[in-house]
């Protein structure tokens, strides 16, 4: 369906403005006082709440819930950005957004700001231009992500937490509340206060099914990347040689590969617990 008209597959509030050639999938609710700019897809069964606002270039996957006073695909918070510039964000299936949140779209031309499926973003959440979100990452109320972040998936980020732009975590992270982020963080980690690792995400990795086996792996890699030296050396090392048979090492290895902040250093005396 284009254009907003009310009819049996979606329904949209009297009040709501909705601009000409919006493409609104089957089932789809948009409620009173919402905001659709031209060029925006809404997915089947999408919810918006009342005064929800979508900037051009949005496009919602199937099941996507934005909640109130939330936007959108607003301009970069960028003071050299080109607001003449086509761009947008993109998000997945099934991914709750709730009271007003806001996720710039891209910097790049045709570029998306990405957010990826079944994730949840409490209230006053902000994803900044050109992030990465994967799939069932969770960002909890007030957390700040400065651009070019990127997040793996099911990953939490707890509540206030702030992260620099251009920095990387990586999937199944435990980022603890009021943490203040300016390098990477390896993936399957927690990390707390100010690039503080802690140790492996044991009750994340649990609950993903995660073998007995590749936990094990994990600890042992944690160890020997930061036993000594540069841990990018060290798990370069370790790939070379095929220390750890696990994809789940492998994973956590590979993340140290890339990267140019430098990466999230442990508590002595807390690794290997």
């Amino acid at each position: 369906m284009e254009n907003g008209g009310e009819n049996a597959e979606s329904k949209i509030h009297p009040s709501a403005v909705v601009a000409a050639g919006v493409r609104i999938g089957a089932g789809a609710v948009i409620g009173p006082g919402a905001v659709v700019e031209a060029d925006v897809t809404i997915g089947a069964g999408c919810r918006l709440s009342a005064h929800a606002i979508l900037r051009s270039g949005t496009i919602l996957g199937d099941r996507v819930e934005v909640d109130s006073f939330s936007v959108i695909g607003g301009l970069p918070q960028d003071l050299h950005f080109d607001r003449t510039l086509s761009s947008g964000v993109r998000i997945g299936g099934g991914t709750v957004i709730r009271e007003s949140v806001t996720i710039s779209r891209a910097t790049r031309a045709g570029g998306y700001t990405e957010i990826g499926s079944e994730c949840l973003f409490m209230a006053g959440s902000h994803a900044g231009h050109d992030c990465r979100i994967g799939d069932k990452a969770i960002l909890a109320n007030g957390v700040l992500l400065g651009g070019h972040v990127s997040v793996g998936a099911h990953t939490f980020i707890g509540g206030a937490a702030a992260v620099h732009q251009f920095c990387r975590i990586g999937e199944s992270v435990m980022l603890a509340g009021h943490a203040s982020i300016t390098m990477d963080l390896p993936s399957f980690l927690i990390v707390v206060d100010r690039n503080d690792v802690v140790g492996l995400n044991l009750v994340g990795l649990r609950r993903r099914g995660v073998s007995r086996e590749a936990i094990i792996e994990l600890k042992e890699a944690l160890r020997h990347v930061y036993a000594e030296g540069k841990p990018a050396d060290r798990a370069g090392q370790a790939m070379a040689e095929n220390r750890f048979r696990t994809e789940e090492a492998g994973r956590f290895l590979s993340f140290f590969g890339e990267g140019k902040r430098g990466f999230a250093r442990p508590r002595r005396e807390r690794v290997g617990e």
